[in-house]
């Protein structure tokens, strides 16, 4: 006998991201009537309790938005800035190298990274109050309600967390994740255990201070913290300890509003957040894929991995070269993206020639994204970070503050350079694939300078190979930004025989699931699928409603 249909209840609304905590806390504000945007805020908000290295309200991020009101697509940047106090020579004399693997920059005694020294102006908590104002539905308050509670009655490590706590980063230049939580008391009293080390997986931290600090932004907004109480703790430590930020750099931070970039791939429009985020680099590079017939060389081929890295190492070296601060160093956007220069690109590479192996200058990995979709059709996907945590947990707050002057090039002169105000390259690229006019994807990643290699290949599954968005954010990954082709362990050694026989230097990761974390949701036909990238410890969760 056969079985009696089931009638599934279809979802109406998504929401993913690499912290279960945070997901619940953006499925459950779209249970209550919240927009998309009120998902993404209450999800950001908890992720700065549950992953307080990789993001929080001192940190600075880029969201990428679709009103389905208006059709209209908006990019909402909150990358920080220089404070006034800095200058482009300060730290010439300091100057010892970049990072080895392309995450920042080294200093005699990384006055960049760890200190009161390295935190520049935040602007995330900027960007959730003018996003709420205009798109938000429920009460600003009640979108604090998971992160106060998760802060005050406390949350387990997860493995990924340990993974960061434990980091030691000396290989490449950088000091060491435990020297960031150890730097002051109130960290030492929250991350580590008795005995000096990170505390493990499944132990708990409870930061009551935190959802002190949590609550009073729930009341006052983001003036609290910019020109009110918060601010002036912040300041008062800065003055004290020999820190760039001032009261002033707090209160003067504003939100830039712009026009997403936009590009044609096999029949799709795909936007991405322009200059200064590394949209630019996902562009310039699916303009040079789209003259090759990638499909027939299969997934992950030889032929394939040799083609795709060779777009990415000139995207990525033109990102190098032009790309900073679009106020000080105008990009030039029109020639990256001509079909002109796609074309002699396309060429270079048929030729057997590609950019100059190189290293990347650009900001570490700690950082965390979002997407979430409702059910009128708004689209929100944010990237934020902390750039890297800077140690500093200023008295009474809870609050790690960002460490994200290590971004800046202490070199004058160069697009990345030290300047008072200007805004350094980030890699994250929230972004959307529309079919005509409707968002038929949403994608972002953490990861670095991996987050463009890894948006290109997720979006080459997606709409090359047809694959599923689990599928696609899971598929073995590789990576263009050192001199070696960087490979997943799940590449197989056959192929990377070929490339190597093809004159190619190739490095295999340890990792399955290395080069970046995508998060995504496809909507293709109105059906909602998330994608997880299984290397974080986080799930896509749908809101239902009952079919008929």
């Amino acid at each position: 006998m056969p079985r009696p249909a089931r009638r599934m209840p279809r979802p109406a609304a998504m929401i993913v991201a690499p912290q279960p905590e945070a997901v619940e806390a953006g499925a459950e504000a779209l249970a209550a009537g919240g927009s998309a945007l009120d998902a993404v805020l209450a999800c950001a908000l908890t992720q700065g309790v549950v992953d307080p290295m990789m993001c929080g309200l001192a940190g600075l991020g880029v969201l990428t938005l679709f009103d389905p009101r208006t059709g209209g697509t908006t990019v909402l940047d909150a990358l920080s800035t220089c404070p006034a106090a800095a200058t482009p020579t300060m730290w010439v004399d300091r100057y010892l190298g970049e990072c080895s693997d392309g995450y920042g920059y080294r200093l005699r005694d990384a006055v960049n990274e760890i200190g009161h020294g390295a935190v520049t102006t935040p602007g995330i908590l900027r960007l959730m109050d003018l996003v709420h104002r205009r798109w938000g539905r429920l009460p600003w308050r009640g979108l604090f309600d998971a992160a106060v509670g998760h802060a005050e009655g406390g949350w387990a490590i997860r493995p990924h967390v340990h993974y960061m706590f434990t980091a030691d980063e000396a290989a490449y230049g950088r000091l060491s994740m435990l020297d960031k939580l150890a730097f002051t008391a109130e960290g030492r009293a929250l991350y580590l255990r008795e005995d000096g080390t990170p505390k493990r997986p499944g132990e708990a931290v409870r930061n009551p201070a935190m959802a002190a600090t949590l609550r009073a932004v729930a009341e006052g907004g983001a003036e609290a913290f910019h020109d009110g109480p918060i601010a002036e703790v912040i300041a008062k430590g800065m003055a004290a300890h020999g820190g760039l930020l001032s009261r002033a750099d707090l209160a003067g931070f504003r939100v830039t509003e712009t026009a997403p970039l936009r590009i044609a791939f096999r029949g799709f429009s795909i936007a991405v957040p322009p200059p200064p985020t590394g949209g630019i680099v996902v562009a310039e590079a699916l303009t040079i894929l789209s003259r090759f017939d990638l499909a027939a060389m299969g997934h992950n081929s030889a032929e394939f991995i040799r083609v795709v890295t060779g777009a990415m190492r000139i995207a990525l070296a033109d990102r190098e070269a032009h790309i900073g601060d679009p106020v000080l160093h105008p990009p030039p956007l029109r020639e990256l993206l001509s079909d002109d220069y796609a074309d002699a690109c396309a060429d270079r590479i048929r030729r057997g020639e590609t950019a100059r192996a190189l290293t990347l200058s650009g900001e570490p990995r700690d950082t965390t994204t979002i997407s979430a979709v409702d059910a009128d059709g708004m689209v929100a996907t944010m990237t934020h970070t902390l750039g890297i945590p800077s140690g500093v947990i200023p008295p009474g707050t809870g609050i790690m503050l960002n460490g994200a002057m290590n971004w800046y090039d202490p070199r004058p002169g160069r697009p990345g350079s030290i300047a008072p105000g200007s805004k350094r390259f980030s890699s994250m690229a929230p972004l959307m694939v529309f079919d005509g006019e409707k968002p038929v994807v949403t994608l972002g990643a953490p990861g670095g300078a991996w987050i463009g290699v890894a948006l290109i290949q997720v979006l080459l599954n997606l709409l090359e190979f047809g694959m599923g968005m689990q599928e696609a954010v899971q598929a073995p990954r590789f990576s263009a930004t050192t001199p070696a082709i960087d490979v997943s362990n799940r590449i197989p050694r056959r192929v990377t025989a070929e490339l190597e026989r093809r004159g190619h230097e190739v490095k295999r990761s340890a990792f399955s699931y290395p080069f970046a974390a995508p998060h995504g949701i496809a909507l293709w036909d109105g059906r909602l699928e998330g994608g997880a990238d299984p290397q974080r410890d986080g799930m896509a969760l749908a809101v239902e409603r009952n079919a008929g």
